[in-house]
């Protein structure tokens, strides 16, 4: 009788739980239940601690209802099959993408983000419509209009981007992946967060995962492309042109593409320097400095003292001697003489921190810094740098010549002084002049002509130089062609406007110089007529003068080439580049641009890094009417002292 009784109790409880099942699920539905929805937490976000309530006794039939998912009857059902490049990837696509994707993330991608999230597609489509639906940006201009993601969005009625059928997608995981390795790109992980999916409880808050997810990727693609900081926060002298992809485009291009991963690499430069330098940044990490193979800081070491780092000086400069003998002898002294004489050091003997520092050179974490401001200045330039191109490199104080992605010539340059920094740009050649007159740029005009006329009234006479009027009535300080012509005998002319250029030099010696940073800001060119050689033979159609016959042209005729096709010059300032022979090179820093990119990334003005600081053209405007007016009198005869009148105009 019992046992009975038993069974119909089961077989009630039974009954109760099937029928249960359906009205539980009704009372769980999406439209049923009130979700508060969260933050849309980011992985690696650090959780906050939630007090959990005292839990009660319930019926068991009412703990089985519980136990079942919230939205049982809104499960995702599989769409129709579509088009892999629209949206997202197919089985083949996605193990091309999971393969291509970096291996360096610190997290367990796979494991987190397999999970099956707690909306479907059509849920969160919706949220990302209500979110979108009406939002308008006001632009500078005053006009209103949808921001470049949020028409991603709406073209694809507001479909998420980056989950499909109720899981994060392939494309969402090698996107995530290659965020959580930005460092690798020389960028920094956490300015790329990412929402942590899993821990999202509603369709609001996974819409608005995805939106965030699109900001993050898109941050760091347009990263990729053109750096973090304008380039006019470091320097003012610097015109490269602007290459930012629109935030629409950008993200396009990103998801649909069948391998997103090389579809983020894309925005990376792709010229070779770049790829070597962030290969060595790989390297560099990986290293760690070895403080035996330093020689330590200590007091002036001069000749016939005993110092206890005298052997390691000998291993480092390659002077034979015994292990245990600490004397700073002659012949070791004269190994630092001549070390010094090479790195633009005094060549006194003495060992002192500057030669300590030349001989130890940067440290691993120095090398890292100088790179990461190399692989940002690397961005700022033009992706295709041209089939023919010129590369000037200021802290190297070399200059290249490359055509067909090959270098065909090499030679050394004078770059300019910090005071009078060369500056950085990139601009087509036009023409070569043989036996070039020179135009004096306003600036040496201001800062220096004018004020010697104060003293030495002659001071034109004496230098050769003209002050005429030219075509548009402005007046020119000239001087004419000649062997003591200040751009010697043949001038390389592509228009910039910083008023600089390549030349030649009546004063060679300063080449015998392993640190040439002498000029006013343009370049003069060790061996100008073989340079003219080769840029005639290559920017220009049938025969060409050689490095002779152009040699046979100096006298005081001026004759102008016009170069059929139009090499670009780009003036670089690269302190860290790979060598042909693979090593990592390092420079120093001459006009402060590395300590300038170091000290915003490492400041509160990295907020606003990426925003161009207003220019001032209203000083270059004054500056060269000013000028004008001074010479107006120079010109006439009657400015006995003009450097009073130029104080005053510039006071």
């Amino acid at each position: 009788m019992r046992s009975v009784q038993l069974g119909r109790l089961a077989g009630g409880v039974v009954l109760a739980a099937v029928v249960g099942i359906p009205a539980a699920s009704v009372l769980a539905a999406p439209d049923r239940v009130q979700f508060t929805a969260p933050h849309a937490r980011m992985i690696g976000e650090r959780r906050q601690a939630v007090p959990t309530p005292p839990q009660q006794q319930q019926p068991q039939h009412q703990q089985q209802q519980q136990q079942q998912p919230v939205e049982r009857q809104a499960e995702p059902v599989p769409p129709p099959p579509v088009n892999d490049a629209q949206n997202d990837n197919s089985k083949a696509s996605a193990s091309t993408n999971e393969a291509a994707a970096p291996s360096g993330s610190a997290l367990n991608i796979k494991g987190a983000l397999d999970k099956l999230l707690a909306a479907n597609d059509s849920q969160i489509a919706q949220k990302l419509h209500d979110m979108m639906a009406g939002k308008r940006t006001t632009t500078r201009n005053g006009k209103t209009e949808r921001g470049g993601i949020e028409q991603v969005y709406a073209s694809r009625n507001y479909e998420p981007i980056w989950i499909k059928d109720g899981r994060l997608s392939t494309r969402a995981k090698a996107a995530i992946m290659r965020l959580k390795d930005a460092a690798a790109d020389g960028l920094d992980t956490s300015d790329y967060p990412v929402p942590e999916f899993g821990m999202l409880s509603s369709a609001e808050a996974l819409a608005e995962g995805d939106v965030k997810l699109s900001h993050s990727v898109v941050a760091y693609a347009h990263n990729l492309e053109v750096g973090r900081i304008a380039p006019t926060r470091v320097l003012t002298e610097v015109s490269y042109g602007t290459h930012a992809t629109d935030q629409a485009d950008l993200l396009k291009t990103i998801i649909n593409a069948q391998d997103t991963n090389a579809a983020i690499e894309s925005f990376n430069p792709p010229a070779a320097g770049f790829k070597a330098l962030k290969a060595k940044l790989a390297e560099l990490r990986g290293e760690t400095d070895n403080a035996q193979a330093r020689i330590p800081e200590g007091p002036l070491l001069k000749y016939g003292m005993k110092d206890a780092r005298v052997p390691a000086l000998r291993q480092k400069l390659g002077v034979n001697g015994k292990p245990n003998d600490i004397l700073y002898d002659k012949r070791l002294f004269n190994a630092v003489r001549y070390f010094q004489k090479r790195s633009d050091i005094r060549a006194s003997g003495d060992v002192d921190s500057k030669t300590l520092n030349a001989l130890n050179g940067p440290k691993t974490s120095q090398k890292i810094d100088t790179v990461l401001a190399n692989m940002e200045r690397w961005r700022w330039l033009p992706r295709d740098l041209g089939e023919t191109y010129v590369m000037v490199n200021i802290p190297d104080y070399t200059l290249k010549v490359v055509h067909d992605k090959e270098v065909v010539w090499r030679t050394k340059i004078v770059a300019g002084k910090p005071q009078t920094a060369t500056p950085l740009l990139s601009a087509p050649m036009d023409n070569v002049i043989v036996n070039p007159s020179w135009y004096v740029p306003q600036s040496i005009i201001q800062n220096e002509l004018l004020p010697q006329y104060a003293s030495d009234p002659n001071i034109f006479d004496r230098m050769g130089l003209e002050v005429k009027r030219g075509p548009d009535g402005h007046i020119n300080v000239v001087q004419p062609p000649g062997a003591a012509n200040a751009l010697g005998r043949i001038k390389f002319n592509f228009p910039n406007k910083f008023q600089v250029y390549l030349h030649d030099t009546p004063e060679k010696r300063l080449f015998a110089y392993s640190k040439r940073a002498f000029s006013h800001g343009c370049m003069r060119v060790e061996d100008p007529t073989k340079f003219g050689e080769i840029m005639l033979h290559l920017a220009m159609n049938g025969a060409t003068p050689d490095s002779r016959q152009i040699y046979a042209m100096f006298g005081k005729d001026e004759k102008t080439f016009k170069l059929a096709s139009h090499p670009i010059v780009h003036l670089t300032y690269q302190t860290a580049f790979v060598d042909d022979a693979g090593k990592l090179q390092i420079r120093d820093d001459i006009y402060g641009f590395d300590a300038r990119i170091h000290n915003i990334m490492h400041s509160d003005e990295r907020r606003v890094a990426d925003v161009a600081p207003p220019p001032d053209p209203k000083r270059d405007a004054d500056t060269a009417k000013s000028n004008q007016e001074v010479l107006m009198r120079v010109e006439r005869r009657e400015a006995a002292n003009p450097l009073h009148f130029f104080e005053r105009l510039f006071r």
